[in-house]
């Protein structure tokens, strides 16, 4: 492609991407830093365009592709991918039936690929298993399986990078004030699986931790 990159973030147009774009950017610098999103027929495919507008305008950042994964919906059936399924979580289930099964392994291993056609040895993704909803694609133990995998089916050194694993989003929203990117991740950031940007919908999983989070966040600035 002409040019060389120190990393790949696996920007989804939310709180956690953006703020681990921010990161990154602060590390490698703008110029050297790509993000990568994926349209799999989400539900809130709206955060593709704010995802955009992150990478484009906010931190313009050396490169930006969006990709095009519609072959999700023909392969499994979640609330996610269908607006006709309420969202929620069935009782005794360990997560609601937004999951995406296989999805971060999809995300990774694509924007690895990617990664190593810039030449970037590093791949960011903005992944916890300290505050999250139960998934299971978002877990250390696969974080670094996948991570040696992925290694070995490319025959480059990758890293998976995931600055979040044991942070809570109270943390988050700490970090993001810290590097002085809080109003972007209030409102310029879409989380909520709804496609309502800012605070949400306050329904879905995904506001309620955004949202359980900013209030923690703002109870320990004010303590």
């Amino acid at each position: 492609m002409g040019y060389c990159m120190k990393a790949v973030v696996v920007l989804s147009g939310g709180q956690d991407s953006a703020t681990a774009l921010a990161m990154c950017v602060k590390r490698h610098g703008a110029e050297n830093v790509a993000a990568i999103t994926f349209a799999y027929g989400q539900r809130h495919a709206l955060e593709t365009k704010y995802a955009r507008a992150l990478a484009k305008r906010i931190f313009a950042i050396g490169a930006w592709k969006r990709v095009p994964l519609s072959f999700y919906s023909a392969i499994t059936d979640n609330a996610l991918l269908s607006k006709d399924v309420a969202i929620g979580r069935k009782k005794g289930a360990k997560c609601p039936n937004t999951v995406v099964e296989g999805r971060n392994a999809v995300f990774l291993t694509l924007a690895s690929v990617w990664a190593k056609s810039l030449g970037a040895k590093e791949v960011w993704t903005g992944v916890s298993e300290a505050d999250f909803s139960g998934y299971p694609d978002c877990r250390e133990a696969f974080i670094r399986a996948h991570e040696k995998a992925t290694r070995l089916a490319l025959d480059w050194p990758v890293k998976f990078v995931t600055p979040f694993m044991h942070m809570t989003k109270a943390d988050e929203w700490a970090l993001a004030e810290k590097l002085g990117i809080l109003d972007v991740i209030e409102n310029h950031t879409l989380t909520c699986y709804n496609g309502i940007p800012g605070r949400g919908c306050g329904k879905c999983p995904a506001c309620r931790l955004r949202n359980r989070g900013y209030a923690e966040y703002a109870s320990r600035r004010t303590a």
